[in-house]
């Protein structure tokens, strides 16, 4: 993140807008994903619990990146709460497998990703501009982290056979293998006007 070597310049409205709006859609697709993952997994109570829970913070997130969203003319806000394409590809792919190749994707590679969005910009948003846009980030960063940790546990109680354990580091490669392709190398948004 921030250190010896400079950062980003600072983004402009629409840039910092067209952040904003990502992080709303992939938040709000991840409400959906975790609500269908909780509902199939009705057969481990602990691991619907907690996604059922995990689905509800998502859906409180897409909420407070949507309420981020600038309300001046010539912007339509609305419009920009899209999901980038190469973060589609992942969200997608969390639909696709068993149960462990699902949770692995989700806590191995599309929520880490989103925590290193989150965080890069969280070190790199203007303290003048962006003042609002920091305080919401540090209050997700903290969820999201608490929800890897928790997923983690998890995902490693559901590897109890070689086989498990082979396909969750299959969807983890697969997924991280269509991020790079698609030239995102830090995170699951691109930064503007930065490749990857």
């Amino acid at each position: 993140m921030a250190g010896d070597t400079p950062g980003p310049a600072p983004l402009d409205l629409h840039q910092a807008a067209v952040l904003v709006g990502a992080y709303s859609a992939i938040e709000r697709r991840l409400f959906e994903l975790t609500g269908t993952l909780a509902a199939e997994a009705d057969t481990v109570p602990e691991i619907a619990v907690f996604l059922d829970s995990l689905s509800g913070e998502h859906a409180w997130h897409a909420e407070l990146w949507a309420d981020r969203l600038p309300v001046v003319a010539g912007i339509d806000a609305q419009a920009l709460v899209v999901v980038p394409p190469a973060a589609r590809e992942v969200l997608d792919g969390l639909d696709r497998g068993d149960q462990v190749e699902k949770m692995a994707g989700l806590f191995r590679v599309a929520l880490p990703r989103l925590v290193a969005s989150y965080g890069y910009h969280e070190a790199y948003a203007s303290a003048a501009s962006e003042a609002p846009t920091r305080r919401a980030l540090r209050l997700v960063l903290r969820d999201e982290a608490e929800a890897l940790v928790a997923g983690e546990a998890l995902v490693q109680g559901l590897l109890g056979t070689p086989e498990a354990v082979a396909a969750a580091g299959q969807r983890v490669i697969d997924l991280e293998s269509e991020l790079v392709k698609a030239g995102v190398f830090l995170g699951l948004v691109p930064w503007p006007g930065r490749r990857g």
